[in-house]
C-alpha cells in the first residue's frame, strides 16, 4: 500500500477470518486480491477439472464468501430469497435460511450480494432490500432492516445489489433511500447509528459496495451511487458527507458498478452505460475535512461494466466495454490509458471478472472462459498462460457466468447460477 507523501489507505480486515480466507465481496481489503502464494503458475491443457460440484443453491448471481471454514452465498430457492452456508471441506451444505420475498419472476435474477461473515456472523442484502444478520454456525437470523421500509429505498432495476462493510462494531450499507444514502448499523442489534441525508446526495441505488480509506488521517468510507449522485466520501466516525464527486463523464445513465480502487489519496473509478472514467485525488483539510480533486477523465473508453478492477502496482487491469471485456490497462497515478485490446481474449466474450493472486490474473468472461494470465503494464507482457470453458450453465433462463472468481485456502470456487465449482490450486513439488 502506498505511502506517498505521508498519506495512507488502509481497507478493512474481516474480523475473525484467517489470512488466506476470503470473507467479503473483492476479498480481504476489498480489492479483488489474494495473499496467497505456492498456486498453480498453469493449468493442464484440458483445464482444471473441479474437486467437488455443489448443487442445488438456487438463482444467483451473487459471488461467494469464505470464511471460518464455511462458504457463503445467496440465492432464489423454494420461492424465497435466502443465505446458503457449505462446508468448505467437500462442499455439503449445512444451512440455507430465506430472509426475504423474491423480486417478480419475470424480473428476477437472483440475489447479486456477497454475504459478509465477522467474528461469526453473516450479513446479507435480498434483492428487495432486506439486510440480516445470521449466526454463521446455525443460519438462524439475528436482526433484520429493510432499505425501503427502514430508509425509504426504491427497488433499483435490478434489485439491490450491495455487500455490506463490517468495520469493528458498525455495519455500512447503501439504501440510496430517501431517509439515507449509506447508513450504519449496529452489527449486534441493527439499530441506526447513522444516516447520510440523502437530500443533497440524492441518486438512487447504484449496485456498488462500500470500501474504507484513510487519507491523511481521516477515516472515510467510499460508496457509488447512483448517476446523479455518484462517488460520495462519508466520514466514518460521524457519517458526515465530506465530498461528493458526481461528473457524468465518468457515470452512467443505468447502472453504477465497480468498486472504486484506491492507492494512496488516488481513487480510479469508472461505470458503464454511457459512462467512463476518472481519476480523483483526495484532498485533507484538517483532522475532520476533506474534499476530492479531478486529476483525469474519460468518456466511454476506458470504462468498466461489472467485472471489477485490480491494481497491481502501479497499474489498473480490468476488461472495457458493456458486456464487454476487452483487456485495459491504466496508469493509476496520471489515469492515462496504458493500452487496451482490440479484441477479447481467445475464446471470451462478454463482460469480464477480474481476480489477481500469486503473480497471475484469474480472468472469466461472461461466456464461460476462464483464463489464467500474466499481468504487465506493456501489451506484449499481458500473455495468457492457461484457459479452459467452464461447464455450461444449468440455467436456461440466465446462462451469464457474471459471478467473480474467488481464491481461498488453496482452492479456487467459481459460481455458475445455483452450482458451485471448487478447483485445487496448490502446486505440488515433487
Amino acid at each position: 500500500m502506498s505511502r506517498s507523501l505521508g498519506l495512507t489507505a488502509a481497507f478493512l480486515l474481516a474480523a475473525a477470518a484467517t489470512a488466506a480466507d476470503w470473507p467479503q465481496w473483492r476479498g480481504p481489503n476489498r480489492d479483488g486480491i489474494s495473499p496467497e502464494t505456492g498456486l498453480l503458475k498453469s493449468w493442464p491443457k484440458d483445464g482444471l477439472k473441479p474437486t467437488w460440484t455443489a448443487k442445488d443453491l438456487g438463482l444467483g448471481f451473487g459471488t461467494p464468501s469464505v470464511a471460518g471454514g464455511k462458504i457463503f452465498g445467496m440465492g432464489t430457492r423454494g420461492g424465497k430469497d435466502g443465505v446458503w452456508a457449505l462446508q468448505e471441506d467437500g462442499g455439503k451444505e449445512l444451512w440455507f435460511t430465506p430472509i426475504d420475498e423474491p423480486r417478480n419472476v419475470n424480473q428476477n435474477n437472483g440475489p447479486g450480494s456477497t454475504p459478509t461473515y465477522s467474528k461469526g456472523k453473516v450479513y446479507a442484502v435480498s434483492n428487495h432490500g432486506t439486510v440480516a444478520r445470521l449466526d454463521a454456525t446455525t443460519g438462524k437470523v439475528d436482526w433484520k432492516k429493510n432499505y425501503k421500509k427502514d430508509f425509504g429505498g426504491k427497488d433499483p432495476s435490478w434489485g439491490f445489489n450491495d455487500s455490506v462493510l463490517i468495520d469493528g462494531d458498525k455495519v455500512i450499507c447503501a439504501p440510496s433511500g430517501d431517509k439515507a444514502a449509506v447508513a450504519a448499523l449496529k452489527a449486534d442489534t441493527g439499530a441506526v447509528l447513522w444516516a447520510v441525508d440523502a437530500g443533497p446526495v440524492g441518486g438512487g441505488a447504484g449496485y456498488s459496495s462500500p470500501i474504507k480509506v484513510t487519507v491523511g488521517g481521516v477515516p472515510m468510507y467510499l460508496v457509488v451511487l447512483g448517476q446523479t449522485a455518484g462517488l460520495v466520501g462519508v466520514h466514518a466516525d460521524t457519517g458526515k458527507l465530506l465530498w461528493q464527486y458526481n461528473n457524468k463523464v465518468a457515470f452512467g445513465s443505468v447502472a453504477q458498478i465497480p468498486t472504486p480502487v484506491v492507492k494512496g489519496d488516488k481513487v480510479w473509478v469508472s461505470t458503464a452505460y454511457a459512462g467512463g472514467s476518472a481519476l480523483l485525488q483526495i484532498v485533507p483539510q484538517g483532522k475532520d475535512k476533506a474534499s476530492v480533486k479531478e486529476l483525469k477523465t474519460h468518456k466511454g473508453n476506458p470504462m468498466n461494466h461489472h467485472g471489477g478492477m485490480v491494481l497491481i502496482g502501479d497499474h489498473v487491469y480490468f476488461g472495457h466495454g458493456q458486456n464487454n471485456g476487452l483487456p485495459t490497462c491504466v496508469d493509476m497515478n496520471t489515469g492515462e490509458k496504458v493500452w487496451q485490446f482490440e479484441k477479447n481474449l481467445p475464446g471470451g466474450s462478454g463482460s469480464a471478472a477480474y481476480l489477481y493472486a500469486d503473480g497471475r490474473l484469474y480472468i472469466r468472461y461472461q461466456n464461460g472462459l476462464l483464463a489464467l494470465v500474466t499481468p504487465s503494464p506493456t501489451e506484449d507482457g499481458f500473455k495468457v498462460v492457461s484457459s479452459f470453458q467452464l461447464p455450461a450453465p444449468n440455467e436456461k433462463k440466465h446462462s451469464q457466468s457474471w459471478p467473480h472468481p474467488v481464491i481461498a485456502n488453496g482452492k479456487l470456487y467459481v459460481r455458475d447460477q445455483n452450482v458451485l465449482y471448487a478447483y485445487d490450486l496448490k502446486a505440488t513439488t515433487s
